[in-house]
């Protein structure tokens, strides 16, 4: 009987112990992300994004008394080296894998991570990320499926455009886009009255505009990565098109905005996310950021800030560290800003990972980002 107490009381211990430990133990996170090349403008706000939130979780205690650390790997912007990053981060068996960016990144490693039983959370937007039925793989932004269907009506509805130019990247991102608002367009009996694929990087858009020109739509639909977008934009102004440029985040992001100077006044887009938002939790965001880094973020900046606090609000959820049950919890869960600030707006994630909560049509007004209308989450 007494060896059976003893025994007893060392299991209890052990079992206590090893309590204590998960408690005070430290989540690891890595990251792969674009930190130099064409996409360093993405990589860099995102990373900054996760990192000013991991500084503000841990300074609160970490997520269930457990410290938060995350490493960062550059992806150079090449989809083959993000998947060598992607390999050496997930032997490394963190808790959760951030990024890529590039929607060409995440295609090429969101395969590692779903066999690693890891939930992978990036900012890529192609519509066809979450349509493959990973259900290892979330967005922290809006997916072309969602996002281009509202420019689209706006365009018909608001611009009442017959005919339209379409620019795009050739690469993943924008192939993806031109294909889902090609789409769009016919619906509505929107004429493309000229169809502009251009490369990832390229700084020359003399000839594509000269083709806009010729074509005389009634609306130009930019769908480039940031820097390309500030670089057709000066095109156009020096080239005197006058026809509406529409797009989507990447238009009128505060990169764009930066690099583009003038020539980006009166672009118009959708963009799921803002720091211009008329939110109070999106703005004392931004105050952080700014204070921290010294300039304003881009969506980018939101999108890295967002991924930390969504796997905060599903592990307290859960109420343990269970890396394997984590993207289970995040499937249908919804994360109200009131409940969890970091989120700050609504949240809903479906059984694909895509998200719904409010977005934004802006105007670039004088350098800034003008909201003209707020839309509300789809359900």
């Amino acid at each position: 009987m007494k060896s059976g107490i003893l025994a007893g009381v060392v299991l209890a211990t052990i079992l206590t112990g090893a309590a204590f430990a998960q408690s005070g133990a430290t989540i690891k996170l890595a990251d792969v992300a674009e930190l130099s090349g064409g996409g360093a403008t993405v990589g860099t706000n995102w990373k900054n994004g996760i990192d000013l939130a991991i500084e503000e979780i841990n300074a609160k205690g970490g997520i269930l008394g457990n410290r938060i650390e995350v490493t960062h790997a550059d992806s150079q912007s090449n989809p083959g080296v993000a998947r060598a990053q992607v390999q050496k981060a997930l032997d490394n068996e963190p808790y959760v894998l951030l990024g890529p960016g590039y929607s060409g990144s995440v295609k090429v490693t969101a395969p590692l991570a779903a066999e690693a039983g890891i939930t992978q959370i990036v900012g890529g937007e192609a519509a066809e990320l979450t349509q493959a039925g990973n259900k290892f793989l979330f967005r922290t932004s809006f997916g072309q499926q969602s996002s281009m269907p509202k420019v689209a009506k706006y365009i018909n509805d608001e611009l009442k455009a017959k005919s339209v130019a379409i620019v795009w990247v050739n690469n993943d991102f924008g192939k993806g886009g031109r294909d889902v608002i090609t789409k769009e367009f016919a619906r509505y009996g929107i004429k493309v009255a000229a169809d502009l694929s251009t490369e990832a990087g390229q700084a020359d858009f003399a000839a594509d505009v000269s083709k806009i020109k010729a074509a005389a739509p009634d609306a130009v639909f930019i769908y480039l990565n940031e820097e390309e977008s500030a670089r057709i934009l000066k095109e156009l102004k020096r080239q005197g098109v006058t026809a509406p440029l529409i797009g989507e985040t990447t238009l009128v992001g505060q990169k764009v905005v930066e690099l583009a100077g003038e020539a980006a006044n009166g672009a118009r887009g959708h963009v799921g996310l803002t720091t211009d938002a008329p939110v109070d939790l999106v703005k004392a965001f931004r105050e952080k950021f700014v204070k921290k880094y010294n300039y304003i973020p881009d969506h980018n900046g939101i999108k890295g800030y967002l991924a930390i606090y969504m796997i905060k609000a599903a592990t307290e959820k859960m109420g343990k560290l269970d890396a394997k049950a984590l993207a289970a919890n995040l499937h249908g869960l919804t994360i109200k800003a009131a409940n969890e600030p970091g989120i700050l707006m609504d949240v809903t994630f479906d059984q694909n990972g895509d998200i719904d909560r409010q977005g934004f049509l802006v105007e670039i007004v004088e350098g800034k980002q003008i909201i003209k209308q707020v839309l509300p989450k789809l359900n």
